[in-house]
């Protein structure tokens, strides 16, 4: 006997459709799995003969073919689990067997006949409800991501038992209850407001994360760059809840949701360790997983000790920095992420730290002065924004005891400027001015002639190229929104092209 019913696969980001077949036909026994399954795929027929044991069901004693369709589509992972047992039993005669294929069903299954919670739901169900489907069978543990989506029917299940239960008509279970998204009221653990001195950063700090600008600090030991990177989280803007939605469906493909909240709320800030590979920042592996820079896709990426990452990890980064996204290609799968985040990155004037210090020595010569700075190649910086120095805080900014602008006051201003963004790129796609292509520069960033004048003069003398031209003109438009400005003005500009200097980051001061 054949039965039938609908599951879903995951590529990436995208969701595709797998209709779960089952035959049962006379012959020896046996149970074959076709359809290009994996190895999880294919152990499934032992999960699901003592599932269906140990929930009181007779496992078939003939022989079984399950095809998973389409057949040129790679199956993985142990998603299919529940399908392919409830299929099963349709297929025996054991369960009813009508408006099956209607029903999305994911799940694995312990021995035990218990429902376990998968990674990737979120994608897999907005997907689904985007080709018409709209009831859904998942694993209890999964059903709070889900409760988010529009227009979908969710059932939590706990148990093979239950949802054959439920089925058959004899206990149905309760749907999900859905859930509206609402921002709340977050505490950190550092904030603006414990920052002495270091105004210059602080400020450069508020624009970049006001406009989406990558930044990088470069400073002594102990000047506050880990401080300022660390405290940006407390000023980030409000998340909308199509970003929640983009932000929670990369994290649910790696289990990075198992908090029972269902959808993060918190813009992610991410920061891997210097000795992180090019595969752990970009994303990569057997399965095109994601890596640190979807992980924190519209959030923070915090580079700590710049130069000291891998050359070839850092180079990895000048193509999602320029695109916003990243194409993992893999012998057995290729897949899409988005990447769009901030990128502030943290680095010492030289090998000893002490260049350019007016209380220390350094020690280091030139040539090495030079080859440390080497190390960040030239069209990696041509992508950053925001570049600051920052020296050392003196006493008398340390022992103020007036407090200073916390962080709450510097989030709102930030607020503004995103929501004036937000309706200037109304249905466009993008959120914020570092997304903006050459067209919206060119509609959104007009110049009055002191303006033209001086950015003239900086691209002359600064030997600026034609990505850095556009990059100071995002910045002085994120500044403009600050100040509630429609117009960009020659001050904006300067403060931009102040914020463009590279010299100092050359290794030639």
């Amino acid at each position: 006997m054949l039965s039938k019913a609908t599951s879903y696969g995951l590529n990436g980001l995208d969701g595709f459709l797998v209709s779960v077949e089952v035959d049962i036909n006379r012959g020896l026994p046996s149970f074959e799995t076709v359809g290009l399954p994996d190895a999880a795929v294919r152990e499934s027929k032992e999960r699901v003969h003592s599932a269906l044991v140990n929930s009181g069901y007779e496992f078939p004693v003939a022989r079984i073919v399950v095809n998973l369709a389409p057949a040129d589509r790679k199956k993985e992972g142990s998603v299919y689990d529940l399908p392919i047992a409830i299929t099963l039993l349709c297929a025996a005669g054991l369960c009813r067997s009508s408006g099956l294929e209607n029903v999305v069903m994911i799940g694995e299954l312990s021995l035990d006949g218990s429902v376990r919670p998968i990674n990737g739901v979120l994608p897999m169900l907005i997907d689904a409800v985007r080709k018409g489907y709209s009831v859904f069978a998942i694993p209890a543990e999964n059903a709070a991501e889900a409760a988010y989506i529009p227009n979908a029917t969710v059932y939590p299940v706990n148990s093979l038992s239950q949802l054959v239960e439920h089925l058959c008509g004899g206990r149905p279970i309760k749907p999900a209850e859905h859930k509206s998204y609402s921002n709340k009221l977050l505490t950190y653990s550092s904030d603006f407001a414990d920052i002495r001195g270091q105004n210059t950063a602080k400020r450069a700090a508020e624009i970049a994360v006001a406009g989406n600008h990558n930044i990088l600090l470069c400073g002594t030991p102990g000047s506050g760059k880990t401080m300022i990177a660390r405290a940006v989280p407390s000023i980030l803007p409000e998340l909308s809840f199509e970003e929640a939605l983009e932000i929670t469906k990369i994290h649910s493909i790696v289990g990075g949701i198992r908090n029972g909240e269902g959808l993060i709320t918190e813009r992610p800030f991410r920061s891997p360790h210097h000795g992180a590979s090019s595969a752990a920042l970009v994303g990569g592996g057997a399965k095109a997983m994601p890596g640190e820079i979807s992980l924190a896709h519209n959030g923070v990426l915090f580079l700590d000790e710049f130069p000291e990452f891998q050359r070839n990890a850092l180079e990895a980064l000048r193509q999602p920095l320029e695109d916003g996204i990243i194409t993992i290609t893999r012998a057995t799968a290729t897949a899409t992420y988005p990447a769009s985040f901030t990128l502030i990155a943290a680095m010492n004037p030289c090998p000893c730290g002490n260049h350019g210090s007016k209380k220390r020595v350094c020690t280091c010569t030139t040539t090495q002065i030079q080859r440390y700075f080497g190390r960040v190649s030239g069209p990696l910086l041509d992508r950053i924004d925001i570049f600051v120095e920052m020296q050392e805080v003196e006493y008398s900014e340390m022992s103020e005891r007036n407090p200073a602008e916390p962080s709450a006051t510097i989030r709102a201003r930030i607020n503004e400027a995103r929501d004036i963004q937000r309706k200037r790129f109304m249905g466009s796609g993008i959120f914020s001015n570092a997304q903006m292509n050459g067209g919206m520069i060119r509609r959104y960033c007009a110049l009055d002639s002191d303006g033209e004048r001086l950015l003239r003069t900086a691209y002359d003398r600064l030997k600026l190229t034609a990505r850095a031209y556009n990059r100071i003109l995002k910045v002085a438009r994120t500044i403009a929104d600050l100040e509630h400005s429609a117009n960009i003005s020659s001050a904006n500009i300067a403060e931009a092209i102040q914020y463009r200097s590279t010299n100092q980051f050359s290794g030639n001061n």
